[in-house]
């Protein structure tokens, strides 16, 4: 079995997801002309035959972002399009809040949701790939 969750880091607090558009535009108006960190935990678990030893693995990737300088007529249009709802930090990179986004240090799947060289190395150890 293969877990990962992402979080939006900004100033050593997690943003989460918002919980409803108010949240979001407020999330993003934070994030606004700054930099914050993206962080993905990955857990592989292994379970085996019955009786064995599971065997497992876990791991954390973190990315750099750097937020666009946008206005406030970009939040709300953004946020009217419900993409921001269910994203960690209230955007998503790849999709309309793509356009938020004016740099990503590291990896870009990271910031997407799972960092795929990573989870494929993951596989690869455990013979899954």
């Amino acid at each position: 079995m293969l877990g990962a969750d992402t979080e939006v880091v900004l100033d050593g607090r997690l943003l989460g997801k918002p919980r409803d558009g108010a949240d979001a535009a407020r999330m993003l108006r934070e994030l606004r002309g700054r930099e914050h960190e993206v962080i993905t935990g990955l857990a592989l678990v292994e379970l085996g035959p019955p009786g064995s030893t599971p065997r497992q693995e876990t791991t954390a990737v973190t990315s750099r972002v750097r937020m666009a300088e946008y206005s406030d007529a970009d939040i709300e249009t953004y946020v009217a399009t419900g993409e921001p709802l269910d994203k960690a930090g209230g955007y998503a990179v790849q999709g309309l809040g793509g356009r938020l986004v004016a740099a990503v240090d590291g990896c870009l799947t990271n910031v997407i949701g799972l960092p795929l060289t990573t989870t494929r190395a993951l596989l690869e150890r455990y013979g899954l790939l």
